[in-house]
């Protein structure tokens, strides 16, 4: 079964063929992050407009590059929600188009549920249940993949999410956009014990998070000493940022997956690329005796190839829609 995948949630023009949920036959992705580079971040109208631009011809790419004609998919599966409102209804509404024209079958997808099943296309082998960690710039998560198309929300942060965390003080530190990407890089030169910061807990929720103090306390820690005329070491006070969520993430998930009884553990998103966080969590998990599952660094972001792999799952299922699927900025995994 071929599925056609369309990803247009944030700043992203995805297209993709993958067959049977885990083998990709094409995936494209126009990047728009030089046109938002200089503002310091994505505009949303911009976004939108730019999707518009490019969504005809990436799909026709991604079947072109897969050797396909829309008569050899099976279902079109598009990202509803959540995401940025005008950038998902791009999407769906070409979605919801190409499938009524052609005849095939609309199926809406979850963002984040597309970003577990990344993990799909780097491991065939790996199958539900495990315990996943999704971490990207908008949502932290952790999360209990049942099922293929039955998930339970197990953590979750209640502020920031741990990208954002990275993205603000990277512009804080002035690091260029996008911030995550250039911390890490410049981390490695840096000593992670510099500088100490709080690691916030919720009380009664243990495995929940909290990174709007974090984010609080680095940017003021950096404008307090540029006020004193102190000297910053901003490779020192990157890797002590990342140490820090990095410890914070890894502690509260393994502590999950020893309460819940898991043994197999996968990470996804885009923060899921962070270099200290892989090892981290492959160090923690190999001393634990925990089996772990981490996606290509390929698909770590946005793409429409996770969206085609859990879009394949989502048909199986009998999850499509009809000519009123609207997308939704957010919603529930």
């Amino acid at each position: 079964m071929n599925i056609l995948g369309i990803e247009t949630s944030c700043d992203e023009t995805a297209a993709a063929v993958v067959r049977g949920g885990r083998e990709i036959m094409s995936s494209v992705v126009a990047s728009q992050v030089e046109r938002h580079a200089v503002f310091g971040g994505v505009v949303p109208e911009i976004a939108s407009r730019m999707h518009c631009e490019a969504i005809s011809g990436v799909v026709r790419k991604a079947l072109s590059d897969a050797g396909l004609t829309l008569d050899d998919v099976d279902g079109v599966a598009v990202t509803a929600y959540p995401g940025l409102i005008g950038a998902l209804l791009v999407g769906v509404n070409f979605a919801k188009s190409l499938g009524f024209s052609a005849g095939k079958p609309v199926v809406p997808v979850h963002h984040l549920r597309g970003h577990i099943a990344s993990n799909y296309l780097t491991h065939p082998a790996l199958e539900p249940p495990f315990l996943c960690l999704v971490v990207s710039g908008g949502h932290t998560h952790i999360v209990e993949v049942t099922d293929y198309t039955k998930m339970h929300l197990v953590g979750r942060t209640r502020d920031d999410a741990a990208g954002e965390c990275f993205d603000k003080t990277a512009r804080t530190l002035g690091l260029p956009y996008p911030g995550g990407l250039n911390m890490d890089r410049l981390a490695d030169e840096g000593d992670p014990d510099a500088y100490k910061f709080p690691s916030p807990k919720v009380e009664g929720a243990p495995y929940d998070f909290s990174f709007s103090g974090l984010k609080s306390a680095v940017i003021n820690t950096i404008h307090n000493k540029k006020q004193r005329g102190e000297e910053i070491v901003p490779a020192d006070m990157a890797a002590s940022i990342r140490r820090t969520v990095s410890d914070i993430l890894c502690g509260r998930f393994l502590l999950a997956a020893r309460d819940l009884g898991y043994a197999r553990l996968a990470a996804a998103g885009g923060v899921a690329a962070n270099s200290l966080l892989r090892r981290d969590l492959a160090d923690r998990c190999a001393g634990a005796g925990f089996e772990l599952y981490l996606p290509d660094m390929s698909l770590c972001g946005d793409n429409a190839a996770m969206i085609a792999s859990q879009g394949y799952y989502e048909l199986l299922a009998g999850n499509t829609a009809g000519s009123d699927l609207n997308a939704s900025a957010s919603m529930a995994i």
